[in-house]
């Protein structure tokens, strides 16, 4: 666990990317991380075993984007550094793909950067996700990514974390544009239809954290693509035997509740 907080990081204020480390069993968090995380649990048991597939989902969109022929992904809000990184996931098809890993926490980018950087292939940048020109101005990402290319642009369990105020729907959608024909963006987002009862409560718990917790309806989610064509079977709910998603290996399907595995919206969208 860490005790010493970087320069700047108020350790008394739970953090969503930190809480995210804490779910998956990591060490990279504070006691104020762990006190909010365990209250969520409290009320949703599951959410550790939800958290644990939502980075096996990663896995299995790489694998998928891989096989479309993607050598390049800018991953956006990627959080801590965790198992199953997705220049890991690449690495097992495609030897020589290139990463981008952007988060805006000095924390995520100081442990990244430690733990990730490989300046020819894989890159930490420290940025606001919501500013696509600054992200895609970054000479880091302009270095390593061609954009006249197809790239994986990846929001995966980052979209739930922005406000509409930041507008979200028309960052998401000038990043859609820097995309060549060919590139790929996948999502996944905690809806706000499918379990309220459940969302709501978390909702309430991440009030203390430092950033809102701000699901959506699935009308709201599948906007994020725009024009892009949807990968069947489209934007599809769950985590558990109740999904419809076809990136999840059913040998690999856990048994979790009913309500919780209809929290989770994912899809991957291709640009025409």
């Amino acid at each position: 666990m860490m005790e010493q907080a970087p320069l700047g990081i108020d350790p008394h204020v739970p953090n969503a990317a930190r809480m995210y480390d804490y779910f998956l069993g990591g060490k990279d968090n504070f006691q104020a991380d762990r006190d909010l995380a365990e209250l969520v649990l409290s009320v949703m048991p599951d959410v550790r075993v939800g958290t644990q597939q939502n980075r096996a989902l990663i896995g299995r969109v790489v694998k998928y984007l891989c096989d479309q022929g993607i050598t390049q992904f800018l991953d956006l809000g990627s959080g801590l550094p965790a198992q199953e990184n997705v220049h890991e996931a690449a690495r097992r098809y495609v030897p020589d793909a290139r990463v981008v890993y952007v988060d805006s926490d000095p924390v995520v980018a100081t442990h990244g950067r430690a733990l990730l950087a490989e300046p020819d292939r894989v890159v930490m940048v420290q940025a606001d996700a919501r500013r696509p020109e600054e992200v895609l101005g970054d000479p880091r990402v302009r270095e390593l990514i061609d954009f006249d290319r197809p790239v994986a642009l990846l929001m995966m369990f980052f979209l739930h974390l922005v406000p509409d105020e930041d507008d979200p729907q028309g960052f998401v959608a000038r990043y859609r544009e820097a995309l060549a024909p060919g590139s790929y963006l996948a999502i996944s987002h905690v809806g706000s239809d499918t379990a309220p009862e459940l969302v709501n409560k978390v909702v309430e718990f991440y009030r203390r954290a430092n950033t809102p917790f701000c699901p959506r309806p699935g009308a709201e989610i599948a906007a994020f693509f725009g024009d892009f064509e949807l990968i069947p079977p489209g934007l599809a709910t769950g985590l558990g035997e109740q999904t419809g998603w076809p990136f999840i290996d059913p040998a690999d399907r856990p048994v979790i509740a009913e309500e919780l595995a209809r929290m989770g919206y994912a899809g991957i969208g291709r640009k025409p």
